[in-house]
């Protein structure tokens, strides 16, 4: 089987395996040496800015000069994006050499795309001699793939919202438990800005087994031009956009903090130019100036909020052109509800998912509400005269999609490939 045949039977797996993910996972990595054990981890798990608080603490970890692997999902545009070490994605042909290790294993093991990926990474990660790896969970925590670790050297828990609901629980407290799952005795934890019901739960679990803790306290998070201020810090300059990301870059810069006490050397220059140089695709980045376009993974109600938050701290008082690509298990009800009172048009489109929600159950949610929609067959109808510097037919539009990482992943391919 060639490379490229190799990462497509493993994009083409399963996504759930047949047992939860911890016990196919830990089958999984046996077969191969455990290549997990003895790695020193940081462990991320929650609802939004997972993603985001990797990317700052991978940048301050390379800065201090830590060989540092990273493991994220989903992946936007390649395969390879999922497993990186000092920046660098793993090359292709290590994926697949790797991935073609796994698929010669026997088939009764029933692992999932995800459990793949992350056997690929673990051992890639020990080829490299990583002296950390940053592993962000993939669905929950207890039963997560990514929890067959051993005790991670600090255990983050950034914001818990409603997603996965049929997997995970009907309420925050009970979403909150499975997240807590990754907590182990010996490990340091962090935890970002929660709700009183979260934060219960969750220092419910710290207290039950020793482990010290700090958490974000997102009313002492000040803006600056250009960054944020926190208490005991000097003020922090940073890239990326949107009033969310201050909570989960101070979430890293705390993480980055219990591995100083550990006695990893990160300097404040190496936390500060960290935070500062971080850059996450797909999380409100901006394709497009002039005619504007902005991209953003905003898949559940939480992260809608945090977007039009956002959107309102940075141009107050205007008006967008919404193009929304939701998949069909996700409140969007809810998520228009956040979105529509700063819609000045909406387009609706249908992912290019199995599990996408057709684009005429967005319109017809919207027509009822009397709000300016359309529906188009083709997304890339949308997004083609930005390529020619066009935009819509109003050149001061500004036009935002948002919903799916799948989708926004989608949309940056489409101008890669077409510039």
């Amino acid at each position: 089987m060639d490379d490229q045949n190799v990462i497509r039977t493993i994009e083409h797996k399963r996504r759930f395996g047949r047992l939860p993910g911890i016990k196919l996972s830990e089958t999984l990595l046996a077969a191969v040496g455990n290549p997990q054990k003895g790695a020193a981890f940081i462990h991320i798990a929650g609802t939004n800015g997972k993603g985001s608080t990797a990317a700052f603490l991978r940048e301050i970890c390379t800065r201090a000069g830590i060989r540092t692997g990273l493991f994220t999902s989903p992946h936007l545009i390649d395969f390879t994006e999922r497993i990186q070490v000092d920046k660098h994605q793993i090359p292709f042909s290590d994926a697949a050499r790797l991935g073609r290790r796994l698929l010669a294993l026997p088939k009764e093991f029933g692992a999932s795309m995800f459990d793949y990926c992350l056997a690929i990474a673990l051992l890639y990660f020990k080829e490299q001699n990583c002296g950390l790896v940053i592993l962000e969970t993939g669905l929950g925590g207890r039963l997560d793939s990514t929890n067959v670790i051993e005790a991670p050297l600090v255990s983050v828990i950034t914001r818990i919202g409603y997603d996965h609901t049929n997997l995970l629980g009907e309420t925050l407290g009970e979403i909150a438990a499975e997240k807590a799952g990754i907590l182990k005795r010996g490990t340091r934890a962090v935890l970002g800005g929660q709700t009183a019901e979260a934060m219960d739960v969750l220092k419910e679990h710290l207290h039950k087994l020793s482990i010290p803790y700090r958490c974000v306290d997102t009313d002492r998070i000040t803006s600056v031009p250009g960054g944020f201020c926190y208490p005991e810090e000097e003020p922090y300059q940073m890239q990326m956009l949107g009033v969310h990301q201050r909570e989960n870059a101070m979430t890293a810069v705390l993480a980055a903090r219990q591995l100083q006490e550990l006695g990893y050397s990160i300097t404040e220059e190496d936390l500060h130019g960290g935070i500062a140089d971080t850059v996450w695709a797909g999380r409100m980045e901006l394709l497009s100036e002039q005619p504007f376009l902005m991209i953003d993974g905003a898949h559940n109600t939480d992260g809608t909020r945090a977007l039009k938050q956002s959107l309102m701290n940075l141009y107050p008082g205007e008006k967008f052109h919404f193009v929304i690509g939701v998949l069909a298990d996700k409140d969007y009800d809810e998520m228009l509800e956040e979105m529509l009172p700063l819609a000045d048009k909406v387009t609706a489109v249908t992912p290019e998912s199995d599990r996408a929600l057709k684009a005429e159950h967005l319109l017809d949610y919207m027509n009822a509400r009397k709000i300016r929609a359309e529906q188009k067959e083709n997304w890339r109808e949308v997004f083609a005269p930005f390529l020619s510097g066009l935009g819509s037919e109003n050149s001061q539009e500004k036009t935002v999609a948002f919903g799916s990482l799948y989708f926004i992943g989608e949309i940056r391919k489409f101008f890669q490939l077409s510039r």
